[in-house]
């Protein structure tokens, strides 16, 4: 699993111009799903994510997790996290899961999530989206199950 992990002060997701889903400060996270990966992998990077310290401390330290701060997750599926552009002049995406596969995955990793007691939103599983955010710093990371 891929994962482009972006602080934030608040995040939405629209489909269709209509909001599904909005969190306050917190964590954007978009999440590819590998042909290869398992629910191992999905339950090592919610556990990952749950506790990555990113947010600041008193002394301005990123020295804090997202349970710590009481944030807010905001979990929004993209295959083309996967994309692969080393060869000519169109990503391939053979190596991302299925939409069945991938699905159950992300789900997999939103219910991990939910379990340490975050409040966790996700998009619209496989809609075109519209995903709007005020980044905090801006901290943006990647992090991979792998």
């Amino acid at each position: 699993m891929r994962a482009v992990v972006q602080r934030v002060k608040k995040s939405a997701v629209s489909v269709r111009g209509r909001q599904v889903s909005h969190i306050g400060p917190g964590m954007l996270v978009l999440l590819g799903v590998a042909e290869t990966d398992t629910p191992a992998d999905a339950r090592y990077l919610a556990d990952k994510l749950a506790h990555l310290r990113i947010f600041e401390d008193q002394k301005r330290k990123m020295n804090r997790s997202l349970i710590e701060t009481n944030g807010e997750m905001l979990v929004v599926s993209q295959f083309t996290l996967l994309g692969d552009c080393r060869k000519g002049r169109r990503p391939s995406f053979v190596a991302a899961a299925p939409p069945e596969k991938a699905e159950a995955l992300y789900l997999d990793l939103v219910e991990h999530v939910r379990k340490t007691g975050i409040p966790v939103q996700t998009g619209v599983f496989g809609a075109m989206m519209d995903v709007s955010l005020i980044n905090d710093g801006p901290v943006t990371l990647i992090v991979e199950s792998r």
